[in-house]
């Protein structure tokens, strides 16, 4: 009985390890076992999957990306060795805190590479009062920039870079933009690395914003952020038509108000510093305010059109011409002008040296006064 027991077991052992084995190697050999659910899918293939997409934007992409830029700057600052220094008590005891340590503050923007020569457009705060200024590629080249000059008043600058085989972006027509239209966003937000965002023009010829003294913005509701400043605004060509500027906003983020400089505008400002290192502008001495229906009634003005000479600059070009306080200037070689910062953009696309004929109304009565265009002062 036993040996026959013995025999049994030894049967089932080897049966069982003959099942696991089975199972393991050849699960399909076990048809009745029980199977899950077969789950078919769809699949795109390769070629499809990237390729005649309307709603993507990356051929733009692409092929804007290569002349966006990456800036990085630094200058050094000279700090007292301790705050408390500033104390004129505490000097007697610790010295004189000119005897401060130096430090090097980074700062960080985007730029666009618009000629091969190796030309960068950029903001003029990116590199302000900059010692070093460095760029990086998104190829992964990096270089010293050299600053060609700065225009303050739109906040523009042109660096130049000694390399080969840049990839210079393509200028689009910034004058045809139409409110709507999506654009594209490049740039280096937070220093976190080439970014591209995606928004509509929001609206045109913004002004009176209060960054720059010249100003015609292309408002965006793409996403730019600190960082971002000097990059590219492109069409979904991938053309440039801006360079981000600045932004709207409470917290230093992005609230969907940003602003670029037309490349229009952008283009006429490289041009002059790139041949004569700063940009010239005609000036008349003159400060000009806007008229506020209140201020036509106390005045008497029968022109509901132009713009108050608030001050004349003594010795300037407008006060050796006769123009007087409280003058209504309304036209600029023939020209009528509605506001003050219509005259403003009028009087600096004019040549210095020039002599050039203005309409003002004094005591109710029209004056044509001739003026020799002085030079506009460069802002500090």
């Amino acid at each position: 009985m036993y040996k026959h027991w013995l025999i049994f077991a030894q049967s089932v052992t080897v049966l069982l390890a003959i099942f696991f084995i089975v199972s393991s190697l050849r699960p399909d050999l076990l048809s009745w076992r029980p199977r899950g659910e077969l789950v078919t899918i769809k699949e795109a293939s390769p070629s499809s999957a990237n390729v005649n997409r309307s709603d993507s934007y990356a051929k733009a992409a692409e092929i804007a990306m290569p002349a966006v830029v990456n800036i990085f700057t630094s200058k050094e600052i000279k700090e007292p060795s301790h705050p408390l220094l500033d104390d004129p008590t505490l000097r007697k005891f610790f010295g004189d805190p000119s005897e401060s340590k130096a430090r090097r503050r980074a700062n960080l923007g985007s730029g666009v590479i618009v000629s091969a020569k190796g030309y960068i457009l950029t903001n003029h705060h990116v590199i302000e009062a900059a010692d070093e200024v460095e760029i990086a590629m998104i190829d992964g080249r990096k270089a010293k920039a050299t600053i060609i000059g700065t225009d303050p008043e739109t906040d523009l600058a042109v660096l130049k870079i000694d390399l080969k085989d840049l990839p210079a972006i393509t200028f689009g027509q910034s004058e045809q933009a139409r409110v709507g239209d999506v654009v594209l966003a490049l740039g280096n937000p937070f220093g976190v690395g080439q970014s591209v965002t995606m928004g509509i023009v929001s609206a045109l010829s913004r002004s009176q914003v209060g960054i720059n003294t010249f100003e015609n913005f292309i408002q965006t509701d793409a996403a730019i952020n600190p960082g971002n400043s000097g990059g590219a605004l492109t069409d979904t060509l991938g053309n440039l038509i801006g360079i981000n500027t600045g932004i709207y906003s409470k917290t230093g983020g992005s609230l969907g108000i940003g602003f670029a400089i037309p490349v229009h505008v952008a283009k006429q400002v490289m041009e002059q510093i790139i041949e004569s290192g700063t940009v010239i502008r005609g000036w008349l001495g003159v400060s000009m305010q806007d008229m506020a229906p209140e201020l036509y009634e106390s005045l008497d003005a029968e022109q509901k059109t132009g713009s108050l000479v608030a001050s004349v600059l003594k010795d300037g070009p407008a006060d050796k011409a006769g123009i007087k306080p409280g003058d209504i200037l309304v036209a600029v070689e023939n020209k009528p002008v509605k506001n003050a910062a219509e005259i403003l953009y009028l009087v600096a696309a004019l040549a210095p040296g020039e002599t050039v004929n203005v309409t003002v109304i004094r005591n109710d009565e029209r004056k044509d006064i001739s003026i020799k265009v002085g030079v506009r002062p460069r802002q500090q």
